[in-house]
């Protein structure tokens, strides 16, 4: 028996040996496989289309670890890809000579319709330069054709479908579930319009969620139908009675409808690429990704380096104590990267890029309080993406000038807390019942083994009031009103970019390239560069 438990043993510890150094040889071909891809130049050659497929997930930032999204099912890593690359490289395009045109090859699109609307407006840009694009799709989804609208020509396959019927908002409540499990959701809030909360404790949208979404969601359908509709020279309208119907889902319709330009298949399109850039009946046109062209050179002369910088800080995700990551907004890291931003002498401006459903109000007040220290001494702007809502709105208030989008998800000033009293389900459902000894009254403060005492709820309910009542101060030294006129948009409403703008709550429209420069105008400069925070480490620092 002893020497049976010894074989196993080392056979066990052999295992797990060669588990690990397999483990790191994978590491060290996932990190070569990246290193060599960074360094490799590409040759852009004449006549080059840029290929826009936009299929990855569209972030603020181009992520730099090939661990972070690796699909271990396909053994290949799925990097997200970054709006700063994408509206760089437009920029890139559009003075590039061997660049003719650009392919919109599109299908579904994983970005908000903020990142779309700044890709859009990239677009527009780049069409400036007298040079052509194209799109084309097998299926269009509303945000895939809100971005093909912009294009020259609009093509569909013979047997595809353009989806255009309106914006849905559908939420999915757990109250009936929890209370079969013997769950109770207790909900302590500030503002009548913060809803976070309400799909564990009621059955339906309340009077006050269901307002404030109709208006966001309507507000955001409105720019999106004005936008289709300068593009397409569709009277609003009648873009709203087409989508009342859904009248567009069939190519004929749509063409009809002046949705698309043509009815094409994909090897058609192609050759209309060819035909615009003059490539040979038996050739194939030189489509570049954009992907690819992020390694070619800057076609154009550079400037001398400029000592003066732009820092843009990139916030996304959820706000959270700590370090986070390029996903998650750790307090520590932002809090440090504006720092580091405010304490070079090069950096004249601070654009603080923010895209945030918010998070934890401790953790938005210690990143705030780097901007106040930041604005100080140098102009900060704060740019917002798809969502700075609640935390995301916190952290941006005291910015210098606040930009949007249209169609940024915003407001939400409000604060709630979830406690759940969990004793009918272990009481009642699994048979467990807890019992205790306390030193002091409040020792076993919140417990979730049984209900809040009114006096608990008292003390949480003060700690949410103390709360409400520091975010709108902040709002009300941030953006110049009273506090009376911030408690009145607050409540914890949501508001698209459109309202916030009618109300004070940000001063103009536009994306990451206006904020920064709005940033350039604040610090009167003539000349800069952009540096981008949080500082990275390569692969095997951050490993």
């Amino acid at each position: 028996m002893k020497q049976f438990f010894k074989f196993m043993f080392a056979s066990m510890l052999g295992f797990f040996i060669s588990v690990a150094i397999l483990f790191f040889i994978f590491l060290g071909i996932v990190a070569s496989i990246a290193s060599f891809a960074d360094k490799e130049e590409v040759i852009v050659k004449n006549n080059t289309i840029l290929h826009l497929q936009l299929t990855e997930e569209i972030v603020d930032r181009t992520p730099n670890n090939p661990m972070e999204s690796f699909n271990f099912s396909s053994f290949k890593p799925e990097m997200a890809i970054g709006l700063n690359d994408i509206l760089g490289n437009l920029e890139k395009a559009a003075s590039d000579e061997k660049i003719s045109g650009i392919f919109l090859d599109l299908s579904s699109i994983r970005a908000g319709i903020s990142t779309l609307a700044e890709i859009r407006d990239g677009i527009k840009e780049f069409k400036k330069s007298g040079k052509f694009v194209i799109a084309y799709a097998e299926y269009y989804s509303q945000g895939s054709y809100y971005l093909a609208s912009v294009a020259d020509q609009v093509f569909m396959n013979p047997v595809g479908s353009l989806d255009f019927r309106g914006i849905n908002s559908e939420i999915m409540f757990y109250k009936n579930m929890l209370e079969k499990l013997g769950v109770e959701v207790q909900i302590i809030r500030h503002g009548k319009f913060k809803s976070a909360g309400e799909a564990f404790f009621l059955d339906k949208m309340s009077d006050e969620n269901k307002e404030q979404t109709l208006a966001f969601i309507g507000a955001i359908w409105n720019d999106i139908i004005k936008d289709i509709s300068e593009s397409r020279s569709i009277a609003a309208n009648q873009l709203n009675e087409y989508a009342d119907k859904y009248e567009s889902r069939r190519p004929e319709k749509a063409l009809e409808l002046n949705f698309i330009d043509g009815i094409r298949h994909r090897d058609e399109v192609i050759n209309l690429l060819k035909e615009k850039t003059g490539t040979a009946a038996d050739s194939d046109p030189i489509l570049l990704s954009i992907n690819k062209y992020s390694k070619a050179k800057t076609p154009v002369e550079k400037k001398p380096r400029s000592r003066n910088k732009i820092a843009v800080v990139y916030a996304s995700g959820e706000i959270t104590s700590g370090e986070g990551s390029d996903r998650v907004i750790g307090s520590a890291r932002i809090a440090e990267a504006i720092k580091q931003a405010r304490c070079d002498t090069s950096v004249k401006a601070i654009v603080l890029r923010v895209n945030s459903p918010g998070g934890s109000a401790l953790a938005s007040d210690v990143i705030l309080r780097e901007v106040i220290l930041a604005k100080q001494s140098k102009p900060v702007v704060a740019s917002m993406g798809d969502v700075a809502a609640s935390g995301g709105y916190y952290i941006s208030c005291m910015a210098d000038k606040i930009i949007a989008s249209p169609t940024t998800i915003t407001g939400s000033i409000g604060v709630f807390g979830l406690i759940p009293n969990m004793k009918g389900f272990f009481n009642s459902k699994i048979g467990i019942t807890f019992d205790n000894v306390k030193t002091n009254e409040m020792a076993d403060f919140s417990s979730v083994s049984r209900p809040l005492t009114p006096t608990e709820k008292l003390i949480i309910q003060d700690e949410i009031d103390n709360i409400y009542n520091t975010f709108v101060t902040h709002v009300s030294n941030g953006r110049n009103l009273t506090v009376d006129q911030v408690d009145e948009i607050a409540q914890g409403r949501v508001w698209s970019g459109t309202e916030a703008k009618q109300i004070g709550l940000i001063d103009e429209f536009g994306g990451l390239t206006d904020a920064i420069q709005v940033a350039v105008g604040l610090a009167k400069l003539d000349n800069y560069r952009i540096v981008e925070f949080p500082k990275r480490k390569d692969f095997f620092q951050q490993f």
